[in-house]
C-alpha cells in the first residue's frame, strides 16, 4: 500500500516534493519539542489543485492527513502520531499573494504565506493588516486561520476569524470550496468560513483566504509602564479604554518574573524601567495626527500616574524604541523556553476576575507545589493570560514532570471556577484534548463530534487533534 500511495503522491506534486525517511525529520517534532511523531511522507504541494489530488490519494489509501504550516504552534496540532501512517501536508510552497483590492480593502493570500509577508504586502499597498504575533516571521497564514490566532492587537481588531472575509478550502472528501468572495455581508446560509477557521485542520484544509485590510494609522504611540498590582493595571485599562476608545490597539501585562527572564537569557535587551511587580505595554493608533496622538497619550499617562495606577512610564520617542519595547515582550516566550521545564497554560478569564484569579492561584500553587515559579504575561485587554509555571530552581526536570499534570489540573480547575476558558488563542491540538473533554460542555462536545462525523466521516483529517478519540 505504501509504495502505491507514494507513487500517487509523487504524481500529484512531483517527486522532489515528496519527502521520506530522514528528510521528514524537520517536520515531525512540534515547536516546543514535546511531541515527535512519524510519517509515511511529507508532501509539499504548490497549488490548490495539488492539495486536492493529495487528499484524494490519501482517501483512496486510507492514509491520515496532517496539515502543517510554519509549525510554530504551542499544542502539537501539526505533529503526526507515532504510527508512521500519516501524510504530513506541508503548505509552505503555496505562498503567493493572489490579489490586493484597495477599493474593497481586501487581500487574497495563499495558506503558505508567512504572516510577515502578508503584513508587508498590505503596507506596500498603503494598507495595514493587523494580525501580529511573536512568530510572525515564520508562522503561515493558513495556520493562523486554522487555529484562530490571536496576538497583540485583538483588543482593537479581533482574532484571525474577525480578519477573514472568505476562504478557499479543500474538503475532507477532496473537493474544492471556493468561498473567497470579499463580501462583508453575505447571509446565504450557514457560515462555513467560521466553521473551518479554528478547526485546526480536522475538517478540511484552508488553502487561501480573503483578508481584511485597514487604513494606515496617522500616528502610533507606545509606552512601557510599571504598576504595583494587577488591580491597578486593570484600572489603567479601564481609563485607557475611556480616553482612547477604539484607538487603543494593544494592552499587554507582564509580571516581573516573566519579563525578568528576558535579560537573563538575552543580555542585549534591557528593561527601560526600574524593577516593579508588574509591567504594562500599551499602544495607541491615531487616525488624525501625530500631535493629537501625543497629547491624548501623554494626558492618559499623566492621569494614571496621578491616580496611582502606574508608578513610572517610558514613552517610545522613535520607531526603534517602540520596536525595542515590543521585542522585550515578544522575547518572553523564548526566554521561558530557555529557562527549563514549564507547565504552559493559555487561558482566558473575565478581566474583572483577573487579579483574584492570579493572586489566589499563585498562592495555591505554592501551597501544593512549593518552589514553583510563575512567569505570567499576556493580553490583559482581551482577558488572555499565558499563565506559565516553571519548575523550582535546581529541581530535576523529571521530578517536575511527575507533578505537571496535577499542577495543570489545579490551574484549569481554577479557570473553570472563574468562568474562564482553558484555551484562549493557541487551540487544543494534540496536547489539550483530555482537558477539553474534562472542562467543556458535554452538549457542545457532542455537537462538535457530529460536525466532525458529517464533514470527515472517515476520520482522516488530522486525527487525534481537538477531539479525543470516542
Amino acid at each position: 500500500m505504501s509504495d502505491t500511495l507514494l507513487d500517487a503522491l509523487r504524481r500529484a506534486v512531483g517527486q522532489a516534493h515528496v519527502l521520506t525517511g530522514e528528510d521528514c525529520a524537520p517536520f515531525l517534532t512540534d515547536w516546543r519539542k514535546v511531541v515527535t511523531g512519524r510519517a509515511l511522507a511529507v508532501v509539499r504541494p504548490g497549488t490548490t489543485g495539488q492539495v486536492r489530488d493529495v487528499v484524494r490519494a490519501c482517501l483512496e489509501h486510507g492514509a491520515p492527513i496532517v496539515p502543517q504550516g510554519g509549525n510554530t504552534g504551542q499544542v502539537a496540532g501539526a505533529t503526526p502520531d507515532r504510527s508512521g501512517r500519516a501524510v504530513v501536508l506541508q503548505l509552505g510552497r503555496m505562498n503567493r499573494i493572489r490579489s490586493i483590492d484597495t477599493d474593497n480593502d481586501t487581500l487574497v493570500a495563499e495558506a503558505g504565506c508567512v504572516l510577515q509577508a502578508v503584513q508587508q504586502a498590505a503596507l506596500a499597498a498603503g494598507r495595514f493588516f493587523p494580525l501580529s504575533l511573536g512568530a510572525e516571521g515564520s508562522c503561515l497564514i493558513g495556520g493562523n486561520l486554522a487555529t484562530n490566532a490571536g496576538g497583540t492587537q485583538v483588543l482593537r481588531y479581533g482574532n484571525a476569524r474577525e480578519l477573514a472575509l472568505g476562504l478557499e478550502v479543500v474538503t475532507a472528501d477532496g473537493e474544492i470550496w471556493n468561498g473567497l468572495r470579499g463580501l462583508r455581508k453575505d447571509n446565504t446560509g450557514y457560515d462555513l468560513r467560521d466553521l473551518y477557521i479554528g478547526s485546526e485542520g480536522t475538517l478540511g484544509i484552508i488553502t487561501a483566504a480573503t483578508l481584511k485590510l485597514f487604513a494606515l494609522p496617522a500616528a502610533q504611540r507606545t509606552a512601557f509602564a510599571a504598576s504595583a498590582s494587577i488591580e491597578r493595571a486593570v484600572a489603567l485599562l479601564a481609563r485607557a479604554r475611556s480616553v482612547l476608545g477604539a484607538e487603543l490597539t494593544a494592552f499587554e501585562l507582564m509580571s516581573a518574573q516573566a519579563i525578568g527572564l528576558v535579560p537573563r537569557h538575552f543580555p542585549d535587551q534591557r528593561l527601560p524601567l526600574d524593577p516593579a511587580a508588574w509591567f504594562v505595554l500599551l499602544e495607541t493608533s491615531d487616525a488624525e495626527s501625530e500631535l493629537r496622538a501625543r497629547e491624548r497619550f501623554d494626558a492618559l499617562l499623566s492621569a494614571a500616574l496621578e491616580a496611582g495606577e502606574i508608578d513610572d512610564a517610558a514613552i517610545a520617542e522613535s520607531v526603534a524604541q517602540s520596536t525595542a519595547f515590543w521585542r522585550l515582550r515578544e522575547s518572553i516566550t523564548l526566554a521561558v523556553a530557555a529557562e527549563g521545564r514549564c507547565a504552559k497554560h493559555d487561558i482566558s478569564i473575565p478581566v474583572s476576575a483577573m487579579a483574584r484569579f492570579v493572586t489566589t492561584t499563585d498562592a495555591l500553587l505554592q501551597e501544593r507545589f512549593p518552589g514553583v515559579r510563575s512567569a505570567t504575561f499576556g493580553h490583559l485587554g482581551d482577558g488572555n493570560l499565558h499563565y506559565n509555571i516553571l519548575q523550582p530552581a535546581n529541581q530535576e526536570e523529571s521530578v517536575f514532570s511527575c507533578v505537571q499534570q496535577d499542577l495543570s489540573r489545579l490551574v484549569h480547575d481554577r479557570v473553570r471556577d472563574h468562568g474562564g476558558s482553558i484555551s484562549a488563542e493557541q487551540g487544543i491540538g494534540g496536547l489539550r484534548t483530555a482537558d477539553l473533554q474534562r472542562y467543556e460542555d458535554p452538549v457542545k462536545l457532542a455537537l462538535m463530534r457530529r460536525i466532525k462525523q458529517a464533514l470527515d466521516p472517515r476520520g482522516l483529517m488530522n486525527p487525534g487533534k481537538v477531539l479525543a478519540p470516542p
